[in-house]
């Protein structure tokens, strides 16, 4: 049986779906993207996920496809349609259908795609074993603030990672960690202080990114939030990652050196389990 996706105002089985191939998401990566992941059947974080989908179409001068109120209606059917208790829904808005021009159109109707997919997000392999990640240069556009579906070079990054045997990939740009290919970095310094690049045009604003950090001041554990080289992450007792369908996971190498004793930390673990509780108490 095959999933039930939604495209344009309808629910269509997937094989059926369809978009026009004047599509300026298709034609010019003109479309912004949100991940919401899904625990026991319920949307998590959902609601800052939909401030920033309205953040990244301001910016880039586009008009909703919908309201929020039609979005979450589409997002809870879906759900229902596929049974989707563990996994991710992803949402892309797009300027809409017009002749091909690099001249952005004024009076394009907007699209809307969204799908769901399974994903076991409570207990993957990588929670108890951490990921290795090497480092690459960092070759993205400069508004990586805006969630947009230009991700050729983030595939690169995850793809050099694969070929060295590694999970995934930190950015690198003029020697500093700016993030990794689709989700936050942090590393913990040997005092236990948490260090985390600051927001920017340079690294996306990570809606599990902001929870965690609210959950580190709620427990008073340090926090710095700058830029970090690969040389600090080397020397780190403990290196992590966040983003909506990793939750927390930790990094317990890079470039082949292990971080701390090579093993997920404590901070990161404790990071995690509080996060989930927290979480799925918001989506109650």
């Amino acid at each position: 049986m095959s999933r039930t996706v939604y495209v344009n105002g309808e629910f269509v089985a997937e094989e059926n779906a369809k978009i026009s191939v004047f599509d300026r998401g298709f034609l010019f990566a003109d479309s912004v993207y949100e991940v919401s992941s899904v625990l026991d059947g319920q949307l998590i974080d959902n609601e800052g996920h939909l401030k920033r989908l309205h953040r990244s179409l301001t910016e880039l001068g586009m008009r909703a496809p919908a309201s929020d109120a039609d979005i979450v209606s589409a997002q809870v059917e879906l759900l229902k349609r596929n049974n989707l208790q563990e996994g991710a829904i992803y949402l892309q808005a797009t300027r809409g259908t017009a002749e091909r021009d690099f001249a952005i159109p004024k009076d394009s109707t907007p699209g809307l795609v969204m799908f769901t997919q399974e994903k076991n997000l409570r207990n993957p392999p990588q929670v108890k074993n951490g990921i290795s990640v090497v480092s690459v240069p960092d070759i993205r556009w400069k508004r990586r603030d805006i969630k947009t579906t230009g991700l050729l070079a983030q595939s690169m990054a995850k793809q050099s990672a694969a070929d060295a045997g590694a999970d995934d990939a930190w950015m690198v740009e003029e020697g500093y960690v700016t993030e990794g290919s689709s989700n936050n970095a942090f590393i913990v310094d040997a005092s236990g202080k948490i260090i985390t690049r600051h927001l920017g045009n340079e690294i996306l604003p990570g809606i599990t990114r902001s929870a965690v950090l609210a959950l580190v001041k709620s427990d008073n554990i340090a926090l710095e939030e700058r830029p970090f080289t690969v040389a600090e992450a080397k020397v780190a007792q403990e290196a992590f990652i966040t983003s909506a369908t990793t939750f927390v996971w930790p990094v317990t190498s890079i470039d082949g050196t292990s971080i701390g004793d090579g093993k997920p930390g404590p901070i990161a673990t404790r990071l995690r389990e509080v996060y989930l509780q927290t979480a799925l108490g918001r989506s109650a």
